[in-house]
């Protein structure tokens, strides 16, 4: 490995937050977004100290609001064929870390039994051409769990070696991080000048559903036995009373598949954030059972993010989407920070058969 390689990844190492990590020649350390979103994976990188420099994503409601959280950065409202990275790196500078979210619709279980489709999932590879010509230090790219199973899943991690990238493959759970929901994410980080070293610090406590609920009385509600609530809702919610009892309050959960009885108590992290409204808040008010949908502000909350990042754009639905698209702000800040704390040197370097290792770091209810 070269000696300069080595300086700079010390000098990031020795920066400490807030202020923000710079390299040995005084340059801050950039970060590129692939597939931005909303902007949870910058939220996080920026919170680890990194500058963001470029924001990618083909939906403008969700890059009008990423515009709006990183005014400084430049926004690109285009599918990432479209663009020559070239050209983008002519107009934006060097980065360092290349952050990456490809589409995950088309691996998720939430697809159900609906035909994939492969343009969908081959998005990631797009990773590669920007890699190619960015040549960063780092790649993070995060996906579901269900990327695994791809038939095109090895070529991607066997094209970023061959790009001289050491490949850590690690599947993260979200709430091992501070967050109030369980959201198990796949993330390949790789690094050029050696194996990824992931320390981890985690909070031992974990924030549950009540942590991220808005005052009662700040939303609307509607009785939970009206006329036309469906059969189904009462069925979920006469389970979470054999349970609980009937003065507890309890989430209704819908579009589950795990057989927990459509609800969960608040005394949990809050099951996966999806694109769609699926959490209903059961409450007992004055001896009757009301519930309403929670609401923009407490999913923002529950995915991470914190008062500073503000929704410009869109529906209600719209924010759900983005949210549900979303990366975890605090498992990004993490992974960027153990980035740039690492100190590499050459007996870090793994052999050519190492390059790729698991580390699964889940939890189970």
């Amino acid at each position: 490995m070269h000696t300069s390689i080595i300086h700079q990844i010390r000098a990031w190492s020795t920066c400490a937050e807030p202020g923000i990590p710079i390299d040995e020649g005084g340059r801050a350390i950039r970060v590129l977004d692939l597939f931005c979103g909303g902007g949870g994976s910058s939220f996080g990188a920026r919170a680890a100290g990194a500058e963001i420099a470029c924001g990618v994503d083909a939906w403008n409601t969700a890059l009008s609001n990423y515009s709006s959280n990183f005014p400084n950065a430049v926004a690109k409202n285009q599918r990432l064929e479209e663009i020559c990275p070239s050209q983008l790196r002519d107009e934006i500078g060097d980065v360092d870390i290349l952050l990456t979210s490809p589409e995950c619709t088309n691996h998720t279980c939430a697809k159900g039994s609906a035909p994939r489709s492969e343009e969908s999932r081959a998005t990631a590879l797009e990773t590669l051409r920007y890699a190619r010509t960015f040549e960063p230090e780092w790649i993070i790219l995060e996906n579901v769990v269900h990327m695994r199973p791809w038939s095109r899943y090895g070529e991607l991690k066997d094209e970023l070696r061959r790009l001289g990238y050491y490949v850590l493959e690690q599947t993260l759970d979200a709430s091992l991080f501070g967050v109030a929901q369980r959201r198990r994410r796949l993330f390949l980080i790789c690094c050029k000048s050696g194996l990824p070293q992931m320390d981890f610090h985690f909070r031992r406590k974990k924030r549950i559903v009540s942590d991220i609920l808005d005052e009662r009385g700040s939303w609307k509600t509607s009785a939970l036995n009206s006329n036309n609530r469906s059969r189904a809702t009462l069925e979920r919610a006469e389970r979470a009373f054999a349970e609980l009892g009937y003065d507890e309050p309890f989430l209704i959960v819908y579009y589950g598949s795990d057989g927990s009885g459509g609800w969960q108590p608040l005394n949990r992290p809050l099951r996966t954030i999806t694109t769609v409204d699926r959490f209903a808040l059961v409450e007992r008010v004055d001896g009757e059972h009301r519930m309403r949908m929670l609401q923009v502000p407490e999913l923002s909350r529950a995915m991470g993010f914190t008062s500073k990042y503000k929704f410009t754009d869109g529906t209600r639905r719209d924010k759900v989407k983005i949210l549900g698209n979303g990366v975890c702000p605090p498992v990004m800040k993490e992974i960027v920070k153990a980035a740039l704390a690492q100190n590499s040197s050459p007996s870090d370097l793994a052999p050519q058969h190492d390059l790729v290792r698991e580390n699964d770091l889940m939890t189970t209810e």
